[in-house]
């Protein structure tokens, strides 16, 4: 049980009486960053404006002629910003109070709160909702550090510590204004910048040899009209090993480019794969002390460009299951709830021993992985995946089910460029993370530093 004294005083200045704000993680950091040898600022005094747009009925379209993509409160965490919903044109009022621009911070600020993401040349000119705070900054700090400070455990907890309502919790602007934030030295503001704006730039290259990759396998579907049925025979019903009887699965896209795969050479997922299979299921004993502990990546922290950041670590002296550590070339997806996100494990995340939970499904190619995870993470692939979804309330997906996913066999100098890219692709988004957890931890590091000396 936790308990404290609270000042009648500080209490009066911020009108909250409920014991949950006084003995919050958020107030005891704000007395921390009060011991900084640096000027404290405010956020608002760093920014030229804090602010989130229009909220509006969101009319959704298929199309990108006639839409622009509309990033959610979770969407700006994610490594692939192309594959999310479009905003119609026409019905989405005041568009440009939703777009994004190059250089602002990004706070997620209803559901879960305080998440931060740096708006790089992926997000510049998309929308987002009206869930997402945006920090446009005034240079006084530069903007790398705006977001490091915020990024970091600190700053994660004087975001959530102004949470309001009782159903949906939420953060306004004029609270993230508030936030005190150090005025630190210039040389240590431009070493800290200068890894978020280069892993900023890693993303963006490691976007585009991903893009490129699924575009060599996508443009072969291009010139082939595909076309939604909306009947399907008994007999084929019957011929199907799969022994569905439902239209989701008999009438969706994935039936229809599996008619265009069909009509070259291919091959079946599992045929190409060492081995397709989930985790080992265990009690897991979390911990926040990183140092005991083993990254522990869940089915929603897939696809995230740095999940690493975000995931929950677990004890290795407990629960722990050799078979759950993720090895580099392995491609991983949601087994539920993020069915068809996909993640490349590279050369870092098997130093790091990072563990999958039994939600995520690990597929092991036999060779070519780069070109494998190129057209899984494709709209194709990820038509391919729901093909097979089943489940009323929480769609899942099986390994075997996965397993049965048709791959349309390329000739090899295609497979081989694919191949290049996503190998190009992994190193550029493992390295964007590890520049931007530096980042971070230099200003988590330079926080603790001084608060050593006072204690």
């Amino acid at each position: 049980m936790k308990a404290s004294s609270v000042n009648i005083k500080e209490n009066l200045k911020n009108l909250r009486f409920d014991a949950s704000y006084h003995l919050s993680e958020g107030l005891q950091v704000k007395r921390i960053i009060s011991l900084s040898p640096y000027k404290i600022l405010r956020v608002c005094d760093v920014t030229k404006k804090i602010f989130y747009g229009n909220r509006a009925k969101r009319v959704y379209v298929n199309s990108r002629k006639n839409g622009e993509p509309f990033l959610s409160s979770s969407d700006i965490l994610q490594a692939d910003l192309e594959n999310v919903k479009l905003a119609s044109k026409k019905y989405t009022p005041n568009k440009e109070q939703l777009r994004l621009e190059k250089g602002w911070t990004l706070i997620s600020r209803s559901g879960t709160i305080g998440n931060c993401a740096f708006s790089s040349q992926l997000h510049a000119q998309k929308l987002a909702s009206e869930d997402v705070i945006r920090l446009v900054p005034n240079y006084i700090l530069r903007e790398g550090v705006i977001y490091a400070y915020l990024a970091s455990k600190y700053g994660h907890s004087l975001l959530t510590q102004g949470t309001f309502g009782a159903v949906i919790q939420h953060i306004e602007p004029d609270f993230v204004g508030s936030i005190p934030i150090p005025n630190f030295p210039e040389d240590f503001q431009k070493e800290v910048d200068d890894l978020i704006q280069e892993s900023a730039k890693l993303r963006e290259e490691a976007a585009r040899e991903l893009k490129e990759a699924q575009l060599i396998i996508e443009t072969k579907f291009q010139t082939q009209k595909v076309q939604c049925s909306n009947t399907v025979k008994f007999k084929d019903i019957k011929k199907d090993p799969a022994n569905r009887f439902d239209a989701s699965y008999h009438l969706s896209e994935g039936i229809m480019y599996e008619n265009i795969i069909k009509k070259g050479k291919y091959a079946e997922l599992g045929s190409l794969c060492k081995k397709i299979y989930g985790g080992g299921r265990a009690k897991r004993y979390y911990t926040d002390d990183h140092s005991k502990g083993l990254p522990y990546l869940s089915n929603s922290d897939l696809g995230k460009a740095n999940s690493l950041r975000s995931c929950k670590y677990t004890l290795r002296s407990k629960g722990f299951d050799e078979s759950s550590i993720l090895k580099s070339g392995m491609i991983v997806t949601g087994r539920v709830g993020a069915i068809g996100q996909t993640q490349y494990i590279g050369d870092n995340f098997e130093k790091m021993e990072v563990l999958g939970s039994d939600n995520v499904i690990r597929i092991v190619p036999i060779s070519h992985n780069g070109y494998l995870y190129a057209y899984l993470s494709s709209k194709i692939g990820n038509c391919m995946f729901w093909k097979y979804a089943t489940g009323g309330v929480q769609p899942f997906i099986s390994s075997d089910m996965v397993g049965r996913i048709l791959v349309p066999l390329l000739c090899e100098e295609d497979v081989d460029k694919c191949d290049e890219k996503i190998k190009i692709y992994s190193i550029n988004i493992e390295l964007a993370a590890i520049k931007e957890n530096k980042a971070i931890s230099m200003v988590e590091q330079k926080i603790e530093k001084w608060n050593n000396k006072t204690n």
